[in-house]
């Protein structure tokens, strides 16, 4: 299935020059949304893992469905300030700034395979953040899987450590 088609592209979103990737557009059809996270099982599987990270929120409407259909377990990657118990944090750049995510800290446990799921590949910031809060705790990131990846971007390139998968490329 060409995915690609599935997904709406709004220009000038949300400020000029800027092409957004609406995901809505494909969640809402239940066939291409089962597709999708059919096709995502397909290159996760291999990489064998015991617990699925989502990092908020969209990695959240990839990371359950895919958890589920694979028989294993998903944690939330939160905002600061979102997880009510102990929790690791790791502060990351972003274009303005600095941003913090967080994870509980007894969700995952040292040796734990883990593959990071989220619906875009931008800069790989984001996901870099992800996969060194799992790496803090000691657990082994296995894999990243994007619905999206904007190549022009260089996300991947900052992600070069691990196997990275995306269902489409713009």
């Amino acid at each position: 299935m060409d995915f690609a088609q599935k997904i709406r592209v709004i220009e000038d979103f949300p400020k000029p020059g800027i092409s957004f990737k609406d995901i809505t557009s494909l969640l809402k059809n239940g066939e291409t949304y089962h597709k999708a996270i059919d096709a995502l099982v397909d290159k996760v599987l291999p990489w064998k893992p015991e617990l699925i990270l989502g990092p908020e929120a969209r990695g959240f409407l990839l990371g359950a469905p895919l958890a589920y259909a694979l028989g294993v377990g998903f944690v939330p990657v939160r905002k600061q300030g979102k997880l009510p118990g102990e929790t690791v944090s790791e502060t990351y750049e972003l274009e303005y700034g600095t941003d913090t995510l967080e994870v509980h800290a007894a969700d995952l446990h040292a040796g734990q395979r883990i593959a990071i799921v989220d619906d875009l590949l931008a800069t790989g910031g984001t996901m870099l953040a992800t996969a060194r809060l799992a790496e803090k705790i000691g657990a082994e990131v296995v894999g990243m899987s994007f619905l999206i990846e904007l190549s022009e971007l260089g996300g991947r390139e900052k992600l070069k450590k691990y196997p990275v998968f995306s269902l489409v490329q713009y």
